[in-house]
């Protein structure tokens, strides 16, 4: 039975540099599934290339730690939404992370760095910091299966109720 670790937060920060899938523009939106369990959608954002969407979705993270996995769609009123590419993200350096020894450290810490390479989907390099006491990832991520595009998230982690921390 999968173990319940705590509350991952991910902020869907924007699209950058969307692909066109209308006449002139897109209405896009992001699906985030983590495992095969959870889907959560953004809202759609009418008429942009570049949208922002600031929007919090929340996961539970549990044992086995599976990647974020990102889809973005064009909306179609009429058809079925156009795909405007997919990317995912590996958490398990953000778990790792989460994983340490925390007490003392300062906030603006960074605790890791991950750089963008063809085993990964990020477009820059991607840092782990602490923020106001909370482990927190940067991350800007190639769309790929389109002709342009990335999407930008941040990860912030929350321990459950009676849990002292991930081991």
């Amino acid at each position: 039975m999968d173990q319940l670790l705590g509350l991952l937060k991910v902020r869907v920060v924007r699209g950058i540099n969307l692909a066109v899938r209308d006449i002139r523009s897109s209405d896009p939106y992001c699906v985030l599934r983590m495992g095969n369990k959870l889907k959560l959608k953004t809202g759609v954002i009418k008429h942009n290339v570049n949208p922002e969407w600031n929007e919090e979705l929340t996961f539970s993270v549990a044992e086995p730690i599976m990647p974020i996995k990102i889809q973005v769609y064009d909306k179609d009123t009429f058809t079925q939404d156009d795909s405007m590419g997919d990317t995912e993200l590996d958490i398990q350096p953000f778990i790792e992370a989460v994983k340490l020894n925390l007490e003392r450290a300062q906030d603006g810490t960074v605790l890791n760095k991950i750089q963008p390479s063809r085993q990964n989907c990020l477009s820059e390099e991607s840092r782990i910091v602490l923020l106001d006491g909370k482990v927190t990832q940067y991350a800007c991520l190639r769309l790929r299966n389109v002709e342009c595009g990335e999407v930008e998230l941040q990860l912030q982690w929350f321990h459950l109720p009676g849990k002292r921390h991930v081991k």
